[in-house]
């Protein structure tokens, strides 16, 4: 019970502070506390009475009787909505229907547990990266939680126990060797191909970006390369979607080298002799003989099929901007400048995800400290 300034009994829940104001709270159905200050008693006692009926009459735990496969349209559609870009949207429509749908589509958001949300990731752990499983683990969360923040759920089921397992592999990424560089871009050197495998070796464009580079992003008198925007192929509605970079950071300006101001201005009379090309794709830089420009899945069906031909291990248009921003460590550059050529907003994306320290290169730098130790 409690009680006023002159000690008088006001109830259960209400009592009244030294400043005067009159106090109410109740703990909610999720255990939090929630409190109101009040001039005048009635109003305290009006406001207590109408949160313990709501709290003790509405069915929260109701609510979450919605499935998981509903609120995920829901909570991406209407919620999310346009916070997100399209690319993003694809890619959360991949993991769910992927990888979540499966094991917990079905079921009523209030009965997902943690134990169902950890086996999704057990299930994940032979077939996927760990970078892969952890993109997902934070997904999960970020669905659960938009439930929790909308009342359809108690707790979020995605708790800190729920983990990649500890034992699992990380995937090594893929880096070309320098030997393997050169022996790649002189297998490919009649690929008409050749000019975008060779721009990114010399860029590190993302495979979006240069797909989707304009003849007007190019300066060849400034020699610098302006990215300003990324494109690719959305296969369920069958049609190209231009989008903003990856992040904030992934506007930028690159400086050109030498062989890169070559490659452009061959692959511009490459261009021109190019008979039909849609309006639309007038102003882009590569372009098939088609006159329109090419998907990531087809450049890297392209570059198994040149891997096998060459001899080398297969790897992926995302493997030519690792390479490219390891040459550039080894050549010296400094990370900062590497970060921004890059287009990351943390220095160490670049160094931990981007930078690789090849076998040729340990050997070279044995070979040197060795070096320095003779002449002692």
């Amino acid at each position: 019970m409690g009680k006023n300034l002159r000690g008088r009994e006001l109830g259960v829940g209400i009592s009244q502070r030294k400043d005067g104001l009159y106090t109410a709270r109740i703990i909610d159905k999720r255990g939090k506390r929630v409190q109101k200050y009040f001039k005048k008693l009635q109003e305290c006692r009006n406001w207590y009475a109408e949160a313990l009926f709501n709290e003790e009459s509405t069915d929260l735990a109701a609510s979450g009787n919605m499935s998981v496969d509903a609120w995920f349209d829901y909570w991406l559609t209407e919620i999310k909505g346009n916070s997100l870009r399209q690319h993003t949207i694809i890619n959360y429509i991949k993991i769910y229907k992927n990888v979540i749908k499966k094991y917990i589509g079905k079921m009523p958001l209030n009965e997902v547990k943690p134990m169902h949300c950890q086996n999704i990731l057990n299930q994940m752990d032979l077939s996927y990266s760990v970078g892969t499983i952890k993109l997902v683990r934070s997904f999960m969360h970020n669905l659960f939680e938009g439930a929790l923040e909308n009342d359809l759920i108690f707790k979020n089921p995605v708790k800190k126990s729920v983990k990649c397992k500890l034992n699992s592999i990380p995937k090594q990424r893929r880096v070309l060797t320098v030997s393997e560089q050169t022996a790649f871009l002189n297998g490919v050197k009649k690929s008409c191909n050749y000019n975008q495998w060779g721009l990114i070796l010399q860029t590190g464009l993302r495979t979006g970006e240069i797909i989707g580079l304009k003849w007007s992003d190019i300066d060849f008198e400034k020699k610098i390369l302006c990215v300003q925007r990324s494109m690719w192929y959305n296969r369920p509605l069958k049609q190209w979607v231009v989008g903003e970079p990856k992040t904030k950071h992934g506007y930028r300006n690159i400086p050109l080298t030498e062989e890169a101001i070559r490659i452009l201005k061959d692959q511009k009379d490459k261009v021109k002799k190019n008979k039909i090309i849609p309006i639309e794709f007038s102003d882009i830089v590569f372009l098939s003989s088609k006159g329109t420009p090419k998907t990531n899945s087809e450049y890297n069906n392209l570059l198994n099929y040149y891997c096998k031909m060459i001899g080398i291990k297969n790897f992926t248009m995302h493997t030519l901007r690792h390479t490219f921003a390891t040459r550039c460590i080894e050549s010296g550059m400094k990370p900062k400048t590497l970060q921004v050529i890059l287009g990351h907003s943390n220095i160490s994306i670049t160094m931990d995800l981007y930078v690789h320290v090849t076998e040729e290169e340990k050997v070279k730098e044995i070979e040197n400290i060795e070096t320095s130790l003779k002449m002692v």
